[in-house]
């Protein structure tokens, strides 16, 4: 069983797969009164031409490393973002796609803070929270056509921490 080594979570190593939400660096202007910095425009949405955003509430089971990855998916009509509702990390799973199928995953670890947009078509993990409760807010595509295809691995990774 071949072996991922978790990542920390950067914009510029994420950037192929998608969007690093979190509130880093100096806010682009500050609103209210001046009592809110405002980090403006951070992801690319994308719902296509017949979709529209939804937003959902996801409670996903905890999972601890090393993790088994036995199955990675992608949603070719629409963006896929995850804001959690709580401080705790969440493992992120991503891998570049080569010819309709899913190259060699990569993982990183999230911090507390930051959340993920997934670009349209990426593939990717399922929701991997390490600690209870994993409860997050989910921006993605509403409307009709097929937004979902599955992978299961012929051989399946192991990730474990960096």
């Amino acid at each position: 069983m071949q072996r991922i080594r978790t990542e920390p979570l950067e914009a510029a190593a994420f950037a192929a797969f998608g969007d690093v939400l979190a509130a880093a660096g100096a806010p682009d202007l500050h609103i209210n009164a001046g009592l809110c910095a405002r980090y403006h425009d951070r992801a690319k949405l994308d719902f296509g031409p017949d979709g529209r955003a939804g937003v959902s509430i996801f409670s996903a089971v905890p999972r601890a490393l090393p993790y088994r990855l036995e199955l990675l998916e992608r949603h070719p009509l629409g963006s896929q973002t995850f804001i959690p509702m709580t401080e705790n990390p969440f493992l992120v799973i991503v891998a570049p796609d080569v010819g309709g199928r899913p190259a060699f995953p990569r993982a990183f670890l999230t911090r507390s803070g930051q959340g993920i947009n997934l670009l349209r078509g990426t593939w990717h993990g399922v929701l991997t929270p390490l600690a209870a409760p994993g409860l997050f807010a989910v921006i993605d595509r509403i409307g009709p056509g097929g937004n979902l295809e599955e992978y299961p691995l012929v051989e399946a990774f192991t990730v474990v921490a960096g």
